[in-house]
């Protein structure tokens, strides 16, 4: 049976690949994963080492090198919100996606996102929150009217893949006039057609590739390593706290 259809009869639809789009923030709330970015084929350069990462659900990231290095960690508590919450702007009160309720489709899949807090925490380039969320694809939810052009992109070539061991929608999305990278100017697909991976129990984007223009061959690589593991702030911290070896005898010094 399908991973995405009811029936064993029954295929994925560019309806489906939109709405596992929107359904990020209410299929994990941490991840641990390798990231790899590739770029375009003509440049000749070589694909750098994997990154690690674990995040927990909202801003909590740590980022090691290949191997090992610590480059990024934080439990995301660090910041002070004074000034979020003083500014009383309108985000300021919008809850947390996992604290509001989404309306589903008969696959369990989002078909409508309300308003809330998204927005995932990031490492260098901003396009890891337009992998961990590819929202950006679909929109929040489905246009008023199937007229030509009117969705953020066109959907091809669906097919029911595995990738990493996990099973995946994949499709070839071209860009229309109404698509909007969630982070301005650094868009998760190409002007013209890009393969892209969505990783089916999580809706995370794990691959994408141009297949023409300038672009051609860039894209990522996101292998999933875990999914809703038990990840402390300890995880998060760039020092470890020292811990007490409760069993073994520690010897009191009296003057």
């Amino acid at each position: 049976m399908s991973a995405l259809s009811s029936s064993s009869s029954a295929s994925p639809s560019a309806e489906t690949f939109r709405s596992l789009c929107r359904s990020s923030p209410w299929r994990w709330e941490t991840l641990r994963f390798t990231i790899t970015w590739r770029a375009p084929s003509d440049q000749g350069l070589d694909t750098p080492p994997p990154l690690k990462a674990w995040l927990r659900r909202p801003a909590a990231l740590r980022v090691e090198a290949a191997d090992g290095t610590l480059l990024h960690s934080t439990t995301g508590n660090e910041r002070s919100r004074d000034a979020l919450y003083v500014s009383a702007t309108r985000k300021s009160w919008l809850l947390a996606p996992r604290l509001v309720t989404p309306v589903y489709d008969h696959a369990g899949l989002v078909r409508r996102r309300p308003e809330a807090d998204y927005g995932e925490a990031a490492f260098g380039d901003p396009r890891w929150s337009s992998m961990l969320d590819p929202v950006e694809l679909a929109g929040n939810a489905p246009v008023s009217m199937g007229f030509p052009g009117a969705n953020r992109v066109e959907v091809d070539d669906l097919a029911e893949e595995t990738f990493a061991g996990r099973p995946a929608l994949a499709a070839t999305v071209t860009p229309n006039a109404s698509y909007q990278p969630s982070a301005p100017g650094r868009p998760l697909v190409g002007g013209g057609r890009t393969r892209v991976v969505l990783d089916v129990g999580t809706a995370v984007c794990v691959s994408t590739a141009a297949l023409d223009g300038p672009l051609r061959g860039a894209g990522h690589d996101l292998q999933i390593l875990g999914v809703d593991e038990y990840l402390t702030d300890d995880y998060f911290r760039a020092a470890p706290p020292e811990l007490t070896d409760v069993p073994r005898h520690v010897p009191w010094v009296v003057g």
